[in-house]
């Protein structure tokens, strides 16, 4: 089975990627680790943790998203609710929540969800954002917890991946045919040009 090591990262959007750099790298303390660009263009990458990042890309003309609660129901099409960060203990999320605040942002008050407790907030393109940290002693991760109360048969299959519900592979790509091709941002790491 594939073994995934995190998120490698998120891509969001902004139109201003400046405001963006003082919330996500000043006020948050996420690293800004790469980035980049041209004139229209720039896509830069945020430190979450030893393996995860969050990325934007900044066009010219994207508007902050409408505000929406975290969780709360919508019809038609949609993609996305809101993404949770981690933190290491009570203390950081007590902490992250006045640190938010004194800069002026809207944040939640701390909510016990049972296995975490988490703040919510929004960035300033109008991104859900929720901060959560694992409640001592319960680890979902370890224990996992399905408390549907009508749960369906696909969920009564318990947590584990059931791999023979999808094809088996018939022909692996050999490995004399792995090619990789530059893409944007290649030129700066390793001078390959993107054709």
């Amino acid at each position: 089975m594939i073994k995934f090591n995190g998120v490698n990262h998120l891509a969001m959007t902004t139109g201003d990627m400046d405001s963006t750099i003082r919330f996500w790298r000043d006020l948050l303390g996420m690293r800004l680790v790469a980035g980049l660009g041209k004139p229209g263009y720039r896509h830069y990458f945020f430190q979450i943790s030893d393996t995860d990042l969050i990325a934007f890309f900044e066009w010219l003309g994207v508007q902050p998203v409408e505000k929406k609660d975290h969780g709360e129901p919508v019809k038609g099409p949609y993609i996305f609710d809101h993404v949770s960060f981690g933190v290491e203990s009570e203390e950081d999320l007590w902490r992250l929540k006045d640190r938010i605040s004194a800069a002026g942002f809207w944040v939640s008050d701390v909510i016990d969800h049972g296995f975490i407790h988490s703040i919510y907030a929004f960035d300033p393109n109008g991104i859900p954002i929720e901060f959560s940290h694992n409640v001592e002693g319960i680890d979902v991760r370890k224990n996992p917890s399905i408390n549907d109360s009508a749960p369906s048969p696909i969920t009564k299959e318990g947590p584990d991946p059931h791999l023979d519900k999808w094809p088996k592979v018939v022909k692996a790509t050999p490995k004399n045919e792995w090619i990789v091709y530059p893409g944007a941002g290649s030129e700066l790491f390793h001078g390959k040009k993107k054709t």
